[in-house]
């Protein structure tokens, strides 16, 4: 929790400020029993209205002082508390922007979420207590005590036994709570993942007709999330009526003790009633502590669930002496003996995989699901590190690049094409952020979508709802191909990027695509397209099990020719 908070040093002159307020606030609140105390027994008793009307104005004009200070303080205290949130969500934002794919794999994107809103929005609530009441409670307890004794330390001394053990009985809930609401906000992140779930999946939950299996899982950890909540309130909750009896059960026996005082001649009752105004001042400030226990709880748990995302250390970083001199020309492509595990699993994805791409050359990847076609991608623009050997580009190793520098020379299409709320046009210009709306058009017509798209209403300002949810399956793959086309690449990525398009429309699309002079990696399951490639590689298991044109592999590879075979006919297998 520590590191955390340490995000608050660009505020700690408006956290001085907010604690001098709440100090001078507080001091007014312990000044005033004893001045009323003076005003009972100099005033009252003696009937002296002189004396009345004068502590009378001074306990005003402190009151509207104090007032004054506190409106202050709560300024102070929201400033601070909302300006955190905003740095350390930032914070937050660009850690997580610095993840790899194995670093991602440690957190659910349901648990990012949370830790986002619910966890900032804890530890937001934590602050603004300590800069409100936390500290002032404590003080007020501390100071109601001194200042009982003060007046009468023979009435006060049955402060000594009281507070310390309702002080004792807040840590030990403090100590008790803490992991229960760590529990809390992990069964918060199993709520949210089945949201997630079902509200992404929702056309295919009523296509299938599993409404009421959705509503039994979310009735199933919304049914944990509850039971941890109230275990964790209850401790909390039940320990409130225990500091009440406490500090009630203390007010008696001043009273009591008091009235003997009084009739003995040993105490006034200024006095009596300044110790039960005190009394009642620091029964109010335990009682808070039920709150404060509840909000200290929670902020820990959330400071130490945010700090576990700050301190996860990333992986995959730029070499230090990286040179920002190098760049991507050819396009040139080389993977030496190349082995790779995905994080946390012993299954080998990419086994010994060795090859060769010249520049501008066109290769297709075929294989059955699971061969590694999607992963050795991902190892070309440095998504994931190889366990073993190397991924060259122009002959040097893809580690050695500045990752902007790599990245800004490779266009990706990912196999589901994703697309952002936002136009038609932003989501092509999320290639380039500088591109041209005469760059926008031009790498939409090459991706065959400049018509569809100037048959919307709107043309190239047509909203994209969210993930593409009113595009076609084909359109949104076209749209992210324009994407990866606007930065002009020097590696050009199609993993499964026109299974959704016509024969007619892909042909068009290739063709556009040697236009660019970039070397091109396709992986497809379409026989046409693969023999429009200059070389086929054929993968299984991690490994690469032939490579060569079209012909060659009909000629040489047994699997290539069912593959072919189960598209087009053994009768149309040379054709």
């Amino acid at each position: 929790m520590k590191k955390i908070l340490s995000h608050l040093k660009p505020y700690r002159l408006h956290m001085i400020v907010a604690w001098s307020l709440m100090l001078i606030e507080l001091a007014v609140e312990l000044m005033l029993p004893f001045f009323l105390g003076k005003m009972i027994d100099e005033g009252i008793v003696t009937q002296n209205m002189d004396i009345v009307v004068k502590w009378g104005v001074l306990m005003l004009a402190l009151a509207l002082f104090s007032f004054i200070a506190g409106m202050l303080n709560s300024f102070y205290s929201s400033y601070v508390t909302f300006h955190y949130g905003y740095d350390i969500r930032q914070r937050l934002f660009e850690k997580i922007q610095s993840f790899s794919f194995k670093n991602l794999h440690h957190f659910p994107t349901s648990g990012l979420i949370t830790r986002f809103t619910n966890d900032v929005r804890m530890v937001q609530n934590g602050i603004f207590m300590g800069l409100r009441i936390m500290l002032r409670a404590p003080l007020l307890v501390i100071g109601g005590v001194i200042m009982a004794f003060l007046v009468n330390w023979r009435i006060s001394i049955v402060f000594l036994i009281s507070v310390p053990a309702l002080v004792l009985l807040i840590l030990w809930v403090i100590k008790k709570a803490s992991p229960l609401f760590t529990k809390v906000q992990v069964r918060l992140d199993r709520v949210n993942r089945v949201m997630q779930e079902n509200l992404s999946g929702i056309r295919l939950i009523k296509a299938f007709l599993r409404k009421n299996f959705e509503e039994s899982r979310f009735k199933e950890v919304n049914t944990e999330l509850m039971n941890r909540t109230k275990s964790a309130l209850r401790l909390i909750e039940s320990s409130m009526p225990v500091l009440l009896f406490g500090m009630n059960m203390s007010l008696l026996v001043i009273l009591w003790y008091g009235s003997n005082e009084v009739q003995a001649g040993q105490a006034q009752v200024g006095e009596v009633v300044a110790i039960i105004n005190y009394a009642l001042r620091v029964s109010m400030a335990i009682t808070m502590f039920g709150f404060l226990t509840m909000a200290l709880s929670r902020m820990k748990a959330s400071a130490d669930r945010l700090q576990i995302v700050m301190d996860e250390e990333v992986d995959l970083l730029e070499k230090s002496d990286a040179s920002k001199d190098l760049k991507v020309t050819a396009g040139k492509v080389e993977f030496s003996q190349v082995d790779f595990y995905y994080p946390e699993t012993t299954n080998q994805v990419l086994d010994q995989l060795s090859f060769t791409v010249q520049p501008e050359e066109r290769i297709a990847i075929i294989g059955a699901t699971g061969s590694g076609k999607s992963t050795l991608f991902q190892l070309i623009p440095r998504l994931y590190d190889t366990t073993g050997g190397q991924v060259k580009i122009d002959d040097v190793d893809v580690r050695d690049y500045p990752l902007d520098i790599l990245r800004m020379a490779i266009g990706f299409v990912p196999q589901a094409p994703l697309l952002f709320t936002g136009s038609i046009e932003e989501n092509i210009r999320w290639g380039k952020n500088d591109a041209s709306k005469e760059e926008i058009i031009q790498a939409a017509k090459d991706a065959q979508i400049h018509e569809t798209i100037m048959e919307q209403p709107r043309g190239y300002e047509t909203k994209i709802g969210q993930k593409g949810v009113n595009l076609s399956g084909g359109q949104k793959q076209r749209v992210s191909i324009a994407r990866a086309l606007i930065r002009n690449p020097k590696i050009l990525l199609l993993d499964d990027s026109t299974s959704s398009l016509d024969l007619k429309t892909e042909s068009k699309l290739l063709q556009a695509i040697q236009t660019y002079g970039c070397t091109t990696f396709i992986v497809t399951q379409k026989i046409d397209t693969a023999k429009s490639c200059d070389r086929i590689i054929l993968m299984d298991d991690g490994q690469i099990l032939a490579q060569g044109s079209h012909e060659e592999l009909v000629e040489t590879s047994e699997l290539y020719r069912k593959i072919v075979a189960s598209q087009v006919g053994d009768e149309n297998l040379y054709a």
